[in-house]
């Protein structure tokens, strides 16, 4: 198989829907998601990688270089110069017939650096893996394993994926945080992020972890804040609201994708999956992210729910004034739990999903549905 095979269509549009609107269009996405061959979809004019010398080099006078050029102008890792955001600001609103389209692999500080220079000029869409949507319901278990990354979703077999993604793991260590200018040495940064994938879908305690690996709650802050920031990992949020009960305040984390987290545990086939004690957890971010991609096309928020009580909801958002929630469950057959019963009263939700790996949707309740993970897409799109 090759990553060409597999056209993303919808990313493929909502890019074209921003193209049309500003000037300047940013693709954000960690590395080796996808991003310059999504790009390349739009036959940019001119290509600049800021990662090629001669590239990087011929921006050293980027006013004197593109500032004749015309057309859509793709630059690469911008995060690398982040410099170029003011330049960029004057040419389009001083040479119309150019259009940019950026391409970073560092979320907040990009997002903060153009956000202060093209303020309403500037429209961004955020590339994960691939996802279900992409590849089709006949590849889930393959999408679980080996995750959303091309390369390593497509590789010949399991062990030649596995092998690519501990490689990536190193490469990110190595050469994306110090692209970032963080004086972090990679091997502390991976026993860390080792150590972090044992609380994935959890409740994050931050002075717990920071026992674990002797540092202070900041320094896990910083280190988490990185990994955030750079795609690998997910900080979900709790809801709040005024219910007159002790809530859980601290965000879950989940790894974002997949196949890292089995990388990271040393699960190399899905034989070895769906007997690790971390099955569950696997299906929980795994479903939970293919979830939260769908939702992103709405701009809907996400969040989870949980009292000290006990009572948990893995995903809730809003829509057209009515609140909603889904539970994602490794279960053959998903049956109604008291905590359901329970976080349908507190939220008043106007329906519960429960996503389980199985095919067959059917109701466990007048407000709860048992619903497969390939479902989830065009149930809320409809």
């Amino acid at each position: 198989m090759n990553e060409t095979y597999i056209t993303r269509n919808n990313d493929i549009a909502q890019v074209r829907q921003l193209l049309d609107v500003f000037p300047v269009t940013a693709i954000l996405g960690p590395r080796q998601a996808g991003k310059t061959t999504l790009a390349q979809t739009f036959q940019p004019d001119h290509i600049f990688d800021l990662e090629n010398p001669r590239d990087a080099k011929a921006l050293e006078n980027p006013q004197l270089t593109l500032e004749h050029l015309r057309g859509l102008i793709m630059i690469d890792e911008i995060q690398r110069q982040p410099e170029l955001f003011p330049l960029i600001r004057y040419l389009v609103d001083h040479y119309p017939n150019q259009r940019y389209l950026l391409l970073g692999s560092a979320s907040s500080n990009i997002r903060q650096q153009s956000g202060e220079s093209l303020a309403g000029r500037i429209g961004y869409h955020y590339l994960s893996g691939l996802s279900l949507v992409d590849v089709g319901e006949s590849a889930l278990q393959n999408l679980w394993l080996k995750g959303g990354f091309p390369r390593s979703l497509l590789a010949g077999n399991d062990a030649q994926s596995l092998l690519w993604r501990k490689n990536f793991i190193s490469t990110f260590l190595e050469k994306d945080i110090a692209g970032l200018r963080l004086q972090i040495p990679a091997p502390l940064m991976y026993r860390f992020w080792l150590m972090i994938s044992h609380y994935h879908a959890q409740t994050l305690n931050y002075s717990e972890i920071g026992r674990s690996f002797n540092v202070s709650d900041k320094t896990v802050k910083h280190y988490l804040s990185l990994l955030e920031d750079t795609f690998m990992i997910r900080l979900l949020m709790p809801w709040h609201t005024n219910l007159g009960k002790r809530l859980v305040k601290s965000p879950k984390l989940y790894l974002r994708d997949s196949g890292l987290f089995h990388a990271l545990q040393d699960i190399p086939s899905f034989n070895s999956l769906i007997t690790h004690p971390k099955i569950g957890a696997s299906w929980e971010g795994f479903a939970l992210e293919q979830t939260i991609s769908t939702l992103a096309k709405r701009d809907s928020e996400v969040f989870f729910y949980a009292t000290h009580a006990g009572v948990e909801l893995d995903l809730f958002w809003q829509s057209q004034g009515n609140n909603f929630g889904m539970e994602f469950k490794y279960a053959d057959a998903p049956h109604l739990t008291k905590s359901m019963r329970q976080v349908l009263a507190d939220l008043a939700l106007q329906h519960l999903w429960v996503v389980y790996p199985g095919d067959r949707q059917f109701p466990i309740h007048e407000q709860v549905t048992v619903l497969p993970l390939a479902q989830v897409g065009s149930l809320i799109n409809s």
